[in-house]
């Protein structure tokens, strides 16, 4: 036979740890600015005209290295943060 919670179930008991603390969040917010970051300097490189290529504006290096870069580094520290264990855990 199933069991059921009730709302008494399910309030906190006693002193309730988290799983992450401040810090954790701040380096989680400081990964998805990164990612978002390398998403915005991938982005662009339209030519007005559709019948020409412009080969160094979708080449460039800002496309091409850096902003790839920028979101593996954002990804590294969204692992970090992660895996940070947090100062309140005994």
């Amino acid at each position: 036979m199933a069991t059921t919670k009730t709302n008494k179930d399910l309030t906190p008991k006693g002193n309730q740890t988290f799983l992450f603390d401040k810090s954790n969040y701040m380096w989680m917010i400081g990964g998805v600015m990164l990612i978002l970051l390398g998403f915005i300097l991938m982005a662009g490189g339209k030519s007005e005209d559709p019948n020409k290529f412009d080969y160094e504006a979708i080449y460039s290096a800002r496309r091409i290295t850096v902003a790839p870069l920028m979101i593996l580094i954002g990804f590294a520290v969204e692992i970090y943060a992660i895996m940070k264990k947090p100062a309140n855990a005994a």
